[in-house]
């Protein structure tokens, strides 16, 4: 792990966000082992379990290509958990992605289980390809919920995806309630689409979650992140991205 306050040098946009995190009693950090990602996510018991394309036992996260941010409070308990990854769709698209479970496991024919359906109505989806971050795994402790955490911590992780990757595309899915409490707006997403349903087995039942696609376009991340220092990163970890170059 390395602290966002030393080992990277931010944007300006992603530094006034630090430091008004740092004024609510939160320290981020930034992590690439998706091992120790779980390690921690495990050790959590109000967190739901981990998605299935974080989880390097069941999704090849290649060096480069995810990241995860960690939030502790004053006495350096876990305050906030979300991962990120990058997906290649060069010659597909996020639809396919989804229904094939590609987007959630190495080999689906091996890693999931028989009852693991995607259907993914959502008729953007098939627009969305080219590099494709991905957006997930996300909690926030009950304590520092409705404080503002849910608009900050957004564009702390767009930010930083942007400057590693230039995605043509970065989404996300939620659930109904946060469109209807108009969440989406703060996750800075103007776009939103329903329908995608994931069938799973809940402890011995078949669960249908159904979701709302969240997205924003290259250009929309341009916009809001050109206009400041694009020397976003300098990472010290393990796997440092290929930051892109200035325009």
């Amino acid at each position: 792990m390395k602290c966002l306050d030393g080992s990277l040098r931010v944007s300006r946009t992603l530094q006034v966000h630090d430091n008004v995190l740092a004024e609510k009693g939160i320290k981020l950090s930034i992590g690439f082992d998706f091992d120790e990602f779980a390690r921690i996510a495990r050790t959590i018991p109000t967190k739901e379990p981990i998605e299935p394309n974080f989880r390097p036992d069941l999704s090849l996260i290649k060096p480069g290509e995810g990241y995860w941010i960690m939030g502790v409070d004053k006495e350096n308990a876990v305050a906030i958990l979300a991962a990120q990854r990058l997906y290649d769709l060069s010659g597909t698209n996020l639809a396919e992605h989804f229904e094939s479970l590609k987007a959630f496991y190495a080999d689906p024919t091996v890693h999931a289980d028989r009852y693991y359906r995607c259907n993914c109505r959502v008729k953007s989806a098939t627009t969305i390809t080219g590099k494709v971050a991905y957006h997930g795994d996300y909690w926030i402790r009950s304590d520092f919920r409705g404080k503002g955490l849910s608009a900050i911590m957004p564009r702390v992780t767009h930010g930083l995806s942007f400057a590693m990757w230039a995605p043509d595309f970065l989404c996300a899915l939620v659930e109904r309630w946060a469109i209807d409490k108009g969440l989406v707006l703060q996750y800075a997403c103007p776009h939103h689409e329903a329908d995608l349903s994931i069938l799973v087995e809940v402890e011995g039942e078949i669960v249908d979650y159904n979701y709302w696609l969240i997205w924003r376009t290259a250009e929309e991340l341009r916009n809001e992140f050109d206009g400041h220092n694009r020397n976003v990163l300098t990472l010290n970890g393990p796997f440092p991205p290929t930051l892109p170059s200035a325009t």
